[in-house]
């Protein structure tokens, strides 16, 4: 079982923007990028045109380390300064659960641990001190 912690920038529209930035400031390799666009399609959660171009999720390679990124979607609550959370990784469903059930204990869930179409356990809280963590699980190839 492994574990990471990575920091995760959230923009309001300008994620490819920084990206960039990062990419030539810091000496960074641009790993992954996936639009809203790009993620597969949901019926019951149509993407609007005007969202498409918007990065959905970015990974930058800094270093021996990762920074990640994403915009929000429209309409998503977004204020300048709290636009960074840390995402915990980890290879473990088991593990990915008890650690998210401790984070939540006098926090708040903003999305409850869930499969999606990217993470076999994938969700967030804002812990007890106003942290916010995103809990990833890869999936197991």
């Amino acid at each position: 079982m492994s574990k990471r912690l990575i920091p995760y920038i959230t923009l309001d529209g300008n994620a490819r923007e920084a990206i960039e930035f990062y990419e030539e400031a810091l000496d960074a390799q641009l790993l992954f990028i996936q639009t809203f666009g790009e993620m597969p399609e949901n019926p019951d959660f149509p993407i609007p045109a005007e969202v498409k171009e918007r990065v959905g999720h970015a990974t930058l390679k800094v270093g021996e380390t990762e920074l990640m990124f994403s915009d929000t979607f429209p309409g998503s609550p977004f204020s300048s300064g709290n636009q960074v959370s840390i995402c915990i990784t980890t290879d473990s469903v088991e593990q990915a659960k008890k650690m998210f059930d401790a984070l939540q204990q006098g926090g708040q869930v903003g999305m409850p641990l869930q499969e999606t179409h990217f993470s076999p356990a994938y969700g967030n809280v804002t812990d007890k001190f106003g942290v916010t963590f995103q809990m990833f699980t890869e999936a197991r190839s």
